[in-house]
């Protein structure tokens, strides 16, 4: 696992943030000084997918960047007859989630097989599906896009199905923003990020990951048809909720 040391570099200016393949090759490293959760976020994607994946269906990951949800949903499905679609538009990212698949010693390929795809998830099309995850995606779309994906979605699972939907958040209550903010940097110190690129990345990542409240995850969900949603993770400013149809 490369070290992420991307915004401790002088050279990197104040472009914003991409899924490029600098990033690409130290993501690994970044999601888990970065995001606190995310090892639980896939474990339950895991347990999820053993619950909910029924035989003869379709599993997506879409935004799956190096593939870590996908081999997660691969491991835990106990269906037969099941596929895997995984989507991103940086072929950086793509790029390497074939090779770290390629190398998955943890399940038979052959049981449950992975279709790996660059392109635009809003234009991918959902369909005869049991389970799809959103693992920290949908916050990079724009407002608008989100309420169609979350749309379309819903219209591709099969009834009983599951959307798992992993989001950085912002609270209603401005007094509790700013303490997770704080927490949320503090996380990063903690994990040897200095405070000059804690700053530099926060400032990368300005309008490119716009982040919600839970109550608009949770309408926005409702309003699409989904039966019922929760949240069954959060640490600090960061959640997992799912939502079955």
């Amino acid at each position: 696992m490369k070290e992420d040391k991307i915004y401790a570099s002088e050279a990197i200016g104040d472009e914003p943030f991409r899924f490029n393949s600098a990033v690409a090759e130290v993501f690994p490293d970044m999601l888990r000084r970065s995001i606190p959760g995310y090892a639980a976020s896939l474990e339950a994607i895991g347990s999820l997918a053993a619950r909910y994946v029924t035989p003869g269906t379709n599993c997506y990951d879409l935004g799956c960047s190096l593939g870590a949800a996908t081999l997660a949903m691969r491991q835990g499905i106990r269906a037969s007859n099941c596929r895997i679609f995984a989507v991103d538009n940086s072929a950086a990212m793509i790029e390497r989630c074939n090779r770290i698949l390629a190398e998955d010693k943890a399940s038979d390929p052959s049981e449950t097989p992975i279709e790996v795809t660059l392109g635009d998830i809003r234009d991918t099309p959902i369909a005869n599906a049991s389970m799809v995850v959103l693992n920290y995606t949908l916050q990079f779309l724009a407002r608008n896009d989100r309420d169609d994906l979350i749309k379309r979605i819903v219209d591709g699972l099969l009834p009983g199905g599951l959307l798992v939907l992993s989001e950085k958040v912002i609270d209603e209550d401005p007094h509790m923003q700013a303490l997770l903010v704080d927490l949320h940097h503090e996380h990063k110190r903690r994990n040897d990020y200095s405070q000059l690129e804690i700053s530099r990345k926060r400032a990368a990542l300005e309008d490119v990951l716009v982040p919600e409240t839970v109550a608009a995850h949770r309408e926005r969900l409702a309003t699409a048809g989904f039966a019922h949603s929760g949240v069954w993770l959060r640490y600090f400013n960061f959640v997992s909720i799912v939502a079955i149809k």
